[in-house]
């Protein structure tokens, strides 16, 4: 089958999450700056939140452009992969409203491992279903930087224990690895 429809309704199911997370973004009362020093966490929230779902959105239209046709099995992954990532203005929102509390901190952190783990889901069925030999599995390998990630994100949970601030700075550098895009797979495209 035909992936059109697959990239549609994710970039919908994207488009609305980045919607609902602006959507939780209070505007403050007050006319002067001073009045937004309180939100300043919470905006610096959103943002990493949306960087995420952004390099999410990124690497999923590159590695869809590689792709050739899909499967029922792709279909779900691809569903496991958009559950995980729909629950991301959910945790954004806890932590802020508890203050980058532990247990929201690292609950945001679970989301974000759960979500590394189903993209590494959907790269696997991907490559079960094109081939070992296929443009995708060329590029992607053994997706260690999809790895490595996943292991951080476990060390940044288990250090809510003891900081949940260097819990946050271990996802925004996460963040900050997957920001560059990521060139494997443009790399593996037809020349235009």
């Amino acid at each position: 089958m035909g992936k059109g429809r697959l990239e549609a309704f994710s970039d919908g199911v994207i488009a609305v999450i980045i919607t609902i997370m602006v959507l939780e973004l209070k505007v403050p009362h007050g006319t002067d700056l001073d009045a937004l020093l309180p939100i300043l966490p919470v905006f610096l929230s959103y943002v990493l939140s949306f960087i995420y779902v952004g390099i999410y959105w990124n690497n999923h239209h590159h590695m869809l452009q590689v792709v050739q046709h899909i499967n029922g099995r792709v279909l779900w992954a691809n569903l496991h992969l958009l559950f995980w990532l729909s629950l991301v203005p959910f945790v954004t929102g806890w932590v802020n409203e508890n203050h980058f509390a532990p247990v929201p901190v690292a609950l945001y952190g679970v989301v974000l491992l759960m979500a590394g783990v189903s993209y590494y889901l959907l790269e696997r069925v991907l490559i079960a279903h094109h081939g070992r030999d296929s443009a995708l599995a060329r590029a992607l390998g053994k997706d260690l930087k999809g790895l490595l990630s996943v292991g951080i994100y476990v060390v940044a949970i288990a250090l809510t224990l003891f900081n949940a601030w260097l819990s946050c700075a271990l996802y925004v550098f996460v963040a900050i690895m997957w920001f560059i895009p990521d060139p494997r797979v443009e790399r593996g495209l037809p020349k235009a």
